[in-house]
């Protein structure tokens, strides 16, 4: 288990359990494969909190306040019909992506597109708080990316002939299952604000690989296996410049 640094600014550490004793390579491309429902639905509490966080901490930072009623208004929505610690994963996720609709809608038709990548920026300083350092450097931040991605059910792998490093580490999404969901959700009634979940995700993604301290590059893609992309992070060097992504 970890063990959280009693001094002011000390990071936890938490040790993560290492891979089957055969070294399975399906494990080693696809670690997260067997995320326990536990672990799946802390994640997604997680992720939640440094969305809502967040969004906070962003709205705090702002001239224009909203009216306190209509914050406390949206809170009460994000967090109605709140499940049970040991409810179902699946739960967590409905309440997930119902909290993250909602504030993409609130933030874009009272403030426009513009400010989501600042909105990504201040719930990567949650993230650099409430997210654990597992001593892997450049790995850390790709590995969180891999977990994400495995609860939405992506597919995704790490190259056999690069695996993560401390200096370098990189990850294949080569189906992203959120495009899925997202047509599911809104099939059900849900409101889906943004035309491509790309337009945040890649905002967010990059700026919790920054606040670890990491240079992020990524390139969006798309085929006969859908919608896709991959992430690089890589140890910052001075007079190097953050990569653009392309689809």
């Amino acid at each position: 288990m970890g063990v959280d640094g009693a001094g002011a600014g000390r990071r936890r550490v938490v040790v993560l359990p290492v891979g089957p004793a055969d070294g399975g390579a399906e494990w080693g491309r696809s670690p997260y494969r067997s995320m326990s429902e536990a672990d799946r639905s802390a994640l997604w509490r997680q992720r939640l909190h440094e969305a809502e966080a967040g969004l906070t901490r962003y709205l705090v930072s702002l001239d224009d306040q909203p009216q306190l009623a209509e914050w406390f208004a949206l809170q009460g929505e994000i967090f109605a019909d709140l499940p049970e610690e040991s409810a179902p994963s699946a739960q967590w996720q409905r309440l997930f992506f119902r909290g993250q609709a909602l504030m993409e809608r609130f933030l874009v038709r009272r403030y426009g597109e513009q400010v989501l990548e600042a909105w990504a920026a201040s719930n990567a300083e949650v993230h650099r708080t409430v997210e654990p350092d597992h001593g892997r450097g450049a790995a850390d931040p790709i590995h969180r990316i891999a977990r994400q991605a495995e609860l939405y059910g992506s597919e995704y792998e790490f190259d056999d002939e690069r695996p993560p490093g401390r200096e370098r580490a990189e990850l294949t999404i080569t189906h992203c299952a959120i495009w899925d969901y997202r047509e599911q959700a809104r099939r059900s009634g849900v409101t889906i604000t943004l035309a491509s979940p790309c337009t945040y995700c890649t905002h967010a993604l990059s700026a919790n690989i920054r606040a670890k301290g990491f240079r992020p590059a990524y390139r969006l893609q798309s085929g006969p296996t859908g919608h896709g992309c991959h992430w690089e992070a890589s140890a910052a060097t001075e007079g190097t410049e953050e990569g653009t992504g392309t689809r």
